[in-house]
């Protein structure tokens, strides 16, 4: 293996995209909140722009620890939650049992993105540098929050927490692996 190819499969493998890996990457789609009724049913708070694709999933992959997959009985929409029926869960125990756990599935079976579209963990690892030309560091997590996700991006000068608004990232450029962002003013302490 030459230099240049161990230095992309130690960067591939930082960022989580071995190609070489024979286990299936999964994709959060939905979080377990709590039971729902007595037949086993539980809330499920969807990670998806399609909260529609739990009614066509015949297998979900339970857990953040070594998925485990378990077959979809039953699954209807109700508000901004989703019900759903899991395989061997059929008390209102066995579904409290599932609380908090997290549903997957493989990332072979994602919804394919529009062009200009991105999976939130695909940005981790991306250098950020400012409109100045200035490193900041690289992003490290993508925080979920109801207005807007943020970027924690992890440099020399420590955390900076950017809103992912179109005044802020100016443009994410994937084969390059960097961020460009516009620093508001207060957004550096």
């Amino acid at each position: 293996m030459t230099k240049k190819a161990a230095s992309r499969q130690e960067k591939n493998e930082r960022r989580g995209l071995v190609e070489s890996s024979a286990e299936p990457r999964f994709l959060v789609v939905g979080e377990i909140l709590k039971p729902h009724g007595v037949r086993g049913e539980v809330r499920v708070l969807p990670h998806t722009d399609v909260r529609e694709r739990f009614t066509w999933l015949e297998t979900v992959y339970l857990g953040a620890e070594d998925p485990q997959p378990v077959g979809v009985e039953m699954a209807r929409l109700h508000q901004n939650i989703v019900l759903l029926k899991l395989a061997g869960y059929d008390d209102r125990d066995a579904a409290e049992s599932l609380r908090g756990e997290l549903l997957q599935v493989p990332e072979a079976e994602a919804i394919p993105l529009e062009e200009g579209e991105y999976f939130l963990y695909q940005l981790e690892g991306l250098a950020v540098y400012s409109d100045e030309g200035n490193h900041l560091g690289e992003l490290t997590q993508v925080l979920e929050t109801g207005a807007n996700n943020v970027f924690v991006v992890s440099g020399a000068d420590g955390e900076i927490l950017l809103p992912d608004i179109e005044d802020v990232i100016l443009d994410i450029d994937f084969e390059n692996g960097r961020i460009t962002v516009h620093l508001l003013p207060g957004l550096l302490l």
